[in-house]
């Protein structure tokens, strides 16, 4: 009689432990995320540290933080990778792809791929300083290299949320949409970085520096928000980046930090953040508002395109540019804002220092404005597209 009331408690304690572990997440997903959050830590680090120190050593905090992420990516995709491909556990097998005769999830091939181009563009990076100056030059070859890295680590990890997202429920799922909207807050931020030389206040009164914003940026977020399938998921994904943005200009100044290099045209006592976030949040929220109503319509995607993307110019122009004249005022000029802050080797005779917009010609407005009406609209739908094959990866 115990004998066989023990083997029924068999699968009920079986199904017991299935519930218990049903709302975790695999550890790779976690080290994807970690890498990303690593990377943006240590990019926003390594610029302002530029801007306050100056070009150091290689073995800086902010350029470790980054490297280890490409170490933690690229080992832990590799592992596996090889624990899938030399392995026995047929439930991996099915729910992994072949490359070169390996198998994996294809999310683990473009992370390793990722991992493997950030740790090339390092010694890269430091012979470009060498061979042709000590510059804080955002877009180099190096850099290119290095922004390419991450974007696969950052792409690679959210097809292995969308992989394990797509096959879960319940508890799982519900948290794999979280790690998923994160993981496009952190792609917004790379992508504003990366951009950050052309969207400093100074521009904001020009239409070069909208065009700028509406290459790829709306890409990402048609993408993340139809894998998702959150109602606000733009609005979140761009609130991500804002408060990135913000808690960093609040906390970088209160440590200290000084130049190390010349010339020195500006009084630098602690660390140079970065500027106020752009208000892309408020053209987000507008997306997320009127989605349901493009659908409801039942409009076809070339015309959702093209009226969300002109919503998306006009909109960030109707808030950029009178946020742009305050940023100038000297209401602006606090720790809030942070526009009294300034790399230690700009000039005083620059428009930041002097609070001056740079202008465009009339005619090259219009222009500018044309074609970020185009990139805008073809941005938004290649991210409807891609956005719509994603909701269907499983592996």
């Amino acid at each position: 009689m115990s004998s066989n009331a023990g083997a029924a408690n068999v699968p009920a304690a079986f199904a017991r432990a299935e519930s218990s572990s049903a709302g975790r997440i695999p550890w790779y997903i976690w080290s994807c995320v970690t890498a990303s959050a690593s990377i943006m830590a240590g990019l926003y680090w390594d610029i302002s540290w530029h801007e306050t120190i100056g070009r150091d050593t290689f073995w800086t905090p902010a350029h470790l933080l980054i490297q280890f992420a490409a170490l933690l990516t690229a080992f832990s995709s590799c592992y596996l990778i090889f624990g899938t491909t030399f392995g026995r556990n047929p439930a991996a097998l099915q729910t992994s792809v072949s490359v070169l005769g390996f198998r994996g999830p294809l999310g683990a091939f473009i992370c390793a791929w990722g991992g493997a181009a950030m740790l090339t563009s390092a010694p890269f990076d430091n012979w470009w300083h060498d061979a042709y100056g000590l510059d804080v030059k955002i877009i180099s070859p190096p850099h290119a290299v290095l922004a390419l890295g991450i974007a696969g680590i950052m792409w690679g990890g959210v097809i292995l949320i969308l992989g394990q997202m797509n096959r879960a429920e319940g508890v799982q799922r519900r948290r794999l949409e979280w790690l998923l909207i994160f993981s496009g807050g952190f792609m917004v931020i790379l992508d504003m970085l990366f951009k950050l030389e052309y969207t400093n206040r100074v521009f904001m009164h020009g239409m070069t520096m909208y065009l700028v914003v509406s290459i790829w940026l709306p890409v990402q977020l048609e993408v993340i928000a139809r894998a998702s399938g959150w109602r606000f998921a733009r609005t979140a994904i761009t609130s991500v980046y804002s408060l990135f943005f913000l808690v960093a200009l609040w906390i970088f100044p209160l440590f200290p930090g000084e130049p190390k290099l010349g010339p020195v045209y500006q009084h630098v006592t602690h660390f140079i953040p970065l500027h106020f976030p752009l208000l892309i949040v408020v053209p987000a929220f507008a997306l997320d508002l009127l989605w349901p109503r493009m659908v409801k319509a039942k409009w076809n995607q070339w015309l959702q395109a093209a009226v969300a993307g002109t919503v998306f110019v006009v909109v960030l122009i109707a808030v950029q540019w009178p946020f742009g004249t305050f940023l100038m005022s000297p209401a602006a000029r606090n720790w809030v804002f942070g526009t009294q802050y300034f790399y230690f080797a700009l000039p005083s005779a620059a428009p930041s220092v002097r609070n001056v917009f740079v202008l465009e010609t009339a005619r090259g407005s219009w222009i500018h404005f044309g074609v970020a009406l185009v990139a805008a609209f073809l941005s938004t739908r290649l991210g409807i597209t891609w956005g719509n094959w994603m909701r269907r990866v499983r592996r």
